[in-house]
C-alpha cells in the first residue's frame, strides 16, 4: 500500500468548503460590544459560552462561542472539537482566520451598536484568540488568555495586539510559570499592555479569574 512520502507520491490539497458552529447570546439592551470565545482542545462552543457568561455578567455585550471546525469522537461517543493539528499547520491558520472573520462580518451585522470587540481564548483556543485579535478583520480592543501561550508567529510584532491579560494557575503543569513570564516579556516588547492574573488552581477556570477577567474586559469594552 502506497503512503504519502514514498517514491511516487505526492501531496497536494485543494480548499473545501465546511460549515462552523457557533452559538450566539444577546443582551436585553442594545450591545455595546461583541465578545468572542475560543473553546480549548476536546471541548465544544457550549464551554466556552458558559465561560463568557460569567464574564460578561448581564453586560449589554453580544457573546459569540465559536467552535473549532474539527469535530471527534471520544472513546465514550461523546463528540468535542480541535481547532488544528500539525498537519497542514498554515492552511489551518489560515482557514480560521477566514472563519473568525466570517463570524465576526456576520455579528457586527446584525449588532451595528457593538462598536468594541473582545476575545477570550481557554488552552488551545488561546492561539485562536490571539489570532483572530490580529488578523479577522476588525480592530479588537481586549484580549484574555487564559491557560495558553502566544502562537509563535505573532511573536514578533509584525502585527498589533490589543491589551492582553494573561491568566495562569498555580497548579498548571502545561502553562507554566516560565511560559507565562516570556509571553509577558515578549508581548511587552512589542508594546502591547500586559496584566497577569496569577491565581491558586489548574488549567481550569476559577471564580478568581472570572473577577478579574471581567474587570479587564470592562476597562477595555466599557459598559461598568
Amino acid at each position: 500500500m502506497s503512503a504519502a512520502g514514498e517514491p511516487g507520491v505526492e501531496v497536494e490539497t485543494i480548499a473545501a468548503q465546511v460549515h462552523g458552529r457557533y452559538l450566539v447570546s444577546r443582551p436585553e439592551t442594545e450591545p455595546e460590544a461583541l465578545l468572542l470565545g475560543f473553546h480549548g482542545f476536546g471541548e465544544l462552543a457550549d464551554t466556552s459560552m458558559a465561560a463568557l457568561q460569567q464574564l460578561a455578567k448581564g453586560r449589554p455585550w453580544v457573546l459569540a462561542a465559536i467552535q473549532g471546525l474539527h469535530p471527534f469522537y471520544r472513546r465514550n461517543g461523546e463528540i468535542v472539537a480541535g481547532w488544528m493539528t500539525s498537519l497542514d499547520r498554515e492552511l489551518a491558520i489560515g482557514d480560521n482566520i477566514a472563519y473568525v472573520g466570517s463570524v465576526a462580518t456576520e455579528l457586527l451585522g446584525r449588532f451595528p451598536s457593538a462598536t468594541r470587540i473582545g476575545c477570550v481564548g481557554f488552552s488551545q483556543g488561546v492561539a485562536m484568540a490571539y489570532r483572530a485579535a490580529a488578523g479577522m478583520g476588525f480592530p479588537c480592543q481586549a484580549l484574555l488568555s487564559m491557560a495558553g501561550d502566544v502562537p509563535p508567529e505573532l511573536r514578533g510584532g509584525e502585527r498589533p495586539l490589543p491589551p492582553v491579560l494573561l491568566a495562569r494557575g498555580s497548579d498548571d503543569s502545561w502553562y507554566s510559570e516560565d511560559k507565562v513570564q516570556k509571553d509577558r516579556t515578549d508581548l511587552e516588547a512589542q508594546g502591547v499592555a500586559v496584566e497577569l492574573c496569577l491565581y491558586e488552581g489548574g488549567h481550569e477556570w476559577t471564580e478568581e479569574v472570572f473577577e478579574a477577567g471581567s474587570r479587564f474586559l470592562v476597562r477595555h469594552l466599557g459598559s461598568k
